[in-house]
C-alpha cells in the first residue's frame, strides 16, 4: 500500500463512488462460517533462497505440506502459514499459486457452494495432521480452497515476527464479478477502500464473513493508476501479497536490524493510505511480504473504515 497522501479533494472525489463499494448483499443462509484467511500459496524458483527468507527473515516454522510432497509450509501459528511449491514450466507470470480462507465445515460448505451453483469444484481432502479443504476457481480464475484446520490456535510460532495473517491481496481486473463472488455469494464484508488520485480506485478491501482478516482486491486496468500494460511479473510480485500483522512496527522492523534478518530487497516503515504503520519485504521471487499494524494511528484517506479492525493479541 503506498505512502499516505490524504487531502479533502480526493476523499470527495472518491465519495462519489463510495455507494458501490460500501454496498454488499448478505450471504445466502444456511452457509457454514468462513471465519479468515488460512495461507497464500506461491511459486518458487530458488527453494533454498525462499526457505531462508520465510524460515530465517520472517522466523516461520517450517513444515511438510500435506497437499503436495514437493512443497513446505512456513507456520506463523497453527493455522495460518504460507505455502510455497516449485515454479512448474508453464506458469502465469506471478508467483501466486492459490489463496485459502479458513471455514468452520469444510464438507457442508462445498456442499452449499454446489447448491448455489458452483461447479469444478474439487473433492474435500484431508491431510495427515487431520485438515480438510477443497479448491475451486474465483471468476478471474484465481485458484481458491477452502480449509477446515484441527487448530484453531492464534499462538505465534516460536521466533515468528508475528502470528498473525491479517490480509491477502491479489491483483483484480474486474471488480463486479469479483463482487459477485466474494461479496454475493459468500458474504465478504466491506471494510476501506483506497486510491492515488480522487477519480481512480486503486484497493478494495473486504473482510471475510465471519471474521476480521480481510482480502484487498488489487485493482489494475481502467479505473485504477495501474494499466494492464503495466503489469509485468516484478509488478506483479507487489500486488499478489499476503500482510503479517505486527502490534508494533518499530519494535519488529528493529528486531529485523538488530538480528540481520532483512530481506535483500525491503522498503519502509511508511504510513499507508489507510493511515497503519506498514513496511515491505520481499521473497526471493518478488512475492511482497507486508508488516501492519493492527490499529489505524491518523484518518485513513479516501474512505472511513466501515467495520471493526482487527485486535491485536
Amino acid at each position: 500500500m503506498p505512502t499516505l497522501r490524504t487531502t479533502a479533494s480526493r476523499r470527495a472525489g472518491l465519495a462519489l463512488i463510495a455507494a458501490t463499494m460500501i454496498g454488499a448483499a448478505p450471504a445466502q443462509p444456511g452457509r457454514p462460517p468462513v471465519t479468515g484467511i488460512s495461507h497464500l500459496a506461491v511459486y518458487t524458483t530458488d527453494p533454498a533462497a525462499t526457505d531462508r527468507f520465510y524460515r530465517v527473515v520472517l522466523g516461520a516454522r517450517k513444515g511438510a505440506d500435506p497437499e503436495d510432497p514437493a512443497g513446505v509450509r512456513y507456520y506463523f501459528s497453527a493455522r495460518q502459514f504460507v505455502e510455497v511449491l516449485p515454479a512448474p514450466k508453464d506458469h502465469r507470470p506471478g508467483m501466486l499459486a492459490h489463496v485459502g480462507y479458513i471455514t468452520a465445515d469444510a464438507a457442508r460448505l462445498r456442499a452449499w457452494l454446489i447448491g448455489q451453483g458452483m461447479r469444478d469444484l474439487s473433492p474435500v481432502q484431508r491431510g495427515a495432521g487431520g485438515d480438510r479443504w477443497f479448491g475451486g476457481q474465483d471468476p478471474e480464475g484465481n485458484a481458491v480452497q477452502f480449509v477446515q484446520p484441527v487448530s484453531n490456535s492464534t499462538t505465534p510460532e516460536k521466533g515468528a515476527i508475528c502470528g498473525r495473517i491479517l490480509h491477502i491481496g491479489y491483483a483484480v481486473q474486474d471488480r463486479a464479478r469479483q463482487d459477485g463472488f466474494y461479496r454475493r455469494l459468500l458474504g465478504f464484508r466491506p471494510y476501506w477502500y483506497g486510491a492515488f488520485h480522487a477519480d481512480k480506485v486503486d484497493w478494495v478491501s473486504q473482510q471475510v464473513p465471519d471474521g476480521r482478516d480481510w482480502l484487498e482486491y488489487m485493482m489494475v486496468g481502467p479505473g485504477s493508476d495501474v494499466t494492464l500494460e503495466s503489469v509485468d511479473a516484478r509488478q506483479l510480485g507487489v500486488l499478489n501479497h499476503v500482510s503479517l500483522g505486527v502490534v508494533n512496527m518499530e519494535a519488529a522492523v528493529t528486531t529485523l536490524y538488530r538480528e540481520n534478518r532483512l530481506s535483500p530487497r525491503h522498503d519502509g516503515p511508511q504510513m499507508g493510505l489507510d493511515g497503519k504503520w506498514q513496511a515491505n519485504f520481499y521473497d526471493p521471487d518478488g512475492t511482497r511480504v507486508e508488516l501492519m499494524e493492527y490499529q489505524p494511528v491518523r484518518q485513513p484517506c479516501c474512505s472511513a473504515f466501515t467495520a471493526a479492525s482487527p485486535a491485536a493479541p
